[in-house]
């Protein structure tokens, strides 16, 4: 016999069973919990502005290059980056979110939001 979680009763995921979510949050962690992600979406999320390779190297501290080149190309296969290379010397390559990835970008803000609130010392 299948056992039921409660469900919220302002729940967006109302008719679908938590196996099926539970699978997407698996996906959603194989995004966003890999090192340097985070580090390269917020950046992203704070201007309209492309991102160059280099201001990402520069500001993230504690990830190498193989790894920062890694996720960029990780996000971009994803749908959430889009990577515009120009044919100049030196090499200038730029990033910037796609309406997939600004959306995920928003999520991630709220959360951290949500974190902030709850974390500071604040009882519920």
């Amino acid at each position: 016999m299948e056992t039921r979680l409660p469900m919220m009763a302002q729940n967006c995921f109302s008719g679908q069973d938590a196996a099926s979510i539970m699978a997407e949050t698996a996906r959603l962690r194989g995004i966003i919990t890999k090192r340097g992600t985070l580090e390269i979406l917020i950046p992203l999320c704070c201007t309209t502005q492309p991102v160059r390779y280099k201001q990402f190297r520069d500001s993230i501290k504690g990830v190498s290059s193989k790894t920062l080149a890694s996720r960029l190309k990780e996000l971009e296969k994803g749908g959430i980056l889009e990577r515009r290379a120009y044919n100049e010397i030196p090499p200038r390559v730029e990033y910037r979110l796609t309406p997939k990835g600004q959306e995920l970008v928003e999520c991630v803000v709220d959360l951290l939001q949500w974190m902030v609130k709850w974390s500071s010392g604040a009882k519920g």
